[in-house]
């Protein structure tokens, strides 16, 4: 047999990495493309009247959040930036040479979570 195939581990441990960099992922996307253009509309059109404030009333807003579309898009928009955050929170800390191990992971995702969790909640409670 030939020694390049000897340091193969034949038996790789499992990683759960990829669940936490594809969250990574979609809350940096999300982060980089939509929330520009929700502040964009929300914070400079809407107040300088260049967006009907009639379009953005209470009812029409309420109507949005609690249709499919507009839940995917309230919970997107308080979850995944969240989970990007507590990824590079958690990936950061250890490369400030704070190794909080296991705990620190743990304390960042669950963080994540509940916030995506509340999330949720509060869509459905709408």
């Amino acid at each position: 047999m030939c020694k390049e195939f000897d340091v193969i581990n034949q038996n790789p441990k499992r990683s759960d990495e990829p669940i936490w960099w594809g969250l990574f992922g979609a809350g940096g996307t999300w982060f980089a493309m939509i929330t520009p253009v929700t502040i964009l509309v929300l914070g400079i059109l809407a107040p300088l009247g260049v967006i009907d404030a009639e379009s953005l009333s209470y009812e029409r807003v309420s109507e949005f959040a609690t249709s499919f579309i507009g839940a995917l898009f309230v919970i997107g928009t308080l979850a995944l930036p969240m989970w990007h955050a507590m990824h590079r929170l958690h990936h950061g800390m250890h490369d400030l040479k704070l190794h909080v191990g296991v705990a620190g992971k743990v304390a960042c995702y669950f963080f994540a979570g509940l916030i995506s969790a509340l999330a949720i909640i509060f869509v459905f409670m709408i």
